[in-house]
């Protein structure tokens, strides 16, 4: 009876075991370009971490920023990298938790978001573009872009009390990738984008980011995060933890991060970095109920009364 029980308990162990050594992590990766194009950007990095970390590391490509979030949310990606506004999604929706964030190749601690049109364009501002709009076709970004969506959202939209679909002719949304092609191809004639994108175009076609024109930028956005399911085994989010902030260290590392969306590598971070995403988003929805003139007096005192709130406390954590 008691080798029994023992060659039972060596059995389940060794089932243990081997079910922990089959154990696959997804890494999500936001769509701001087509796959294929995100896959010569990202699998050298994937690759480098599945051989430094022993763990079975694959690479996870959706077809828009949800696809990641849902993904992670239902633990079919356990690690990804989002933008700000896609990883507070997934920080409320799916489980997810910041560790890290990119350090662009000159330390600052943020980007840009942009509005952009073809340098042949007559259209030099964004006076013009109102101005012009009813004859415009307009590239916006994926709802859950921080640079494409978020941002210029409240800050070219929503405090002048608009909306795009009520400013142009036609609203294309498309990742960061497809907006700039548009402009590039005279497709659209504005569209959103970032410093990340206009950066790689110059690394890569000096020639073809001449030919973008940049009509608005917007206030620093801090760095891109890296976002993990809460409930990843503790010595898997050691291993990736360890190996994402000691990457770059020779110059192999540092092309691939360059080549990948011109970082030179992370630093730790935690959920704090979402913080002013969130006053962001707070406030462009607050200014919205302001203009409502279709709901009742109460309701949206007692609507803004709750963002107020929202607000002070975010102020309260941010300190």
């Amino acid at each position: 009876m008691r080798i029994a029980k023992r060659l039972l308990a060596g059995f389940a162990a060794a089932l243990l075991a081997g079910t922990a050594l089959a154990q696959e992590i997804n890494f999500g990766i936001i769509a701001t370009d087509k796959a294929a194009a995100l896959k010569d950007m990202w699998e050298p990095f994937i690759a480098d971490m599945r051989k430094e970390t022993g763990l079975k590391i694959n690479a996870f490509y959706a077809t828009d920023y949800a696809g990641v979030i849902e993904a992670q949310r239902f633990n079919k990606v356990q690690v990804a990298w989002y933008g700000n506004k896609s990883a507070m999604e997934a920080v409320d929706r799916a489980n997810g938790e910041v560790f890290a964030q990119f350090i662009d190749l000159e330390g600052t601690p943020g980007y840009y978001s942009y509005v952009i049109t073809h340098r042949d364009s007559p259209i030099n501002s964004l006076d013009d573009m109102f101005k012009r709009g009813k004859e415009l076709s307009f590239g916006a970004g994926d709802p859950n872009s921080t640079s494409g969506t978020l941002v210029p959202g409240y800050y070219v939209f929503t405090q002048r009390g608009v909306d795009p679909k009520d400013v142009f002719k036609v609203v294309r949304p498309g990742n960061h990738g497809a907006n700039l092609l548009a402009v590039l191809n005279k497709q659209v004639d504005v569209a959103t984008n970032n410093s990340e994108e206009l950066d790689k175009l110059k690394m890569k076609d000096p020639a073809k980011r001449a030919e973008v024109k940049i009509l608005w930028t917007s206030p620093l956005i801090p760095r891109d995060p890296l976002v993990w399911r809460k409930d990843l085994p503790e010595d898997a989010k050691a291993k990736i933890k360890n190996f994402v902030l000691a990457y770059g260290k020779d110059d192999r590392e540092k092309q691939v991060l360059k080549n990948m969306l011109q970082i030179r590598g992370f630093r730790a971070s935690t959920d704090a970095q979402l913080i002013p995403i969130r006053q962001l988003e707070l406030a462009k929805n607050r200014k919205k109920l302001e203009t409502d003139a279709q709901m009742a007096e109460a309701e949206k005192r007692t609507k803004l009364a709750e963002i107020d709130a929202k607000l002070a406390e975010l102020a309260k954590q941010a300190k």
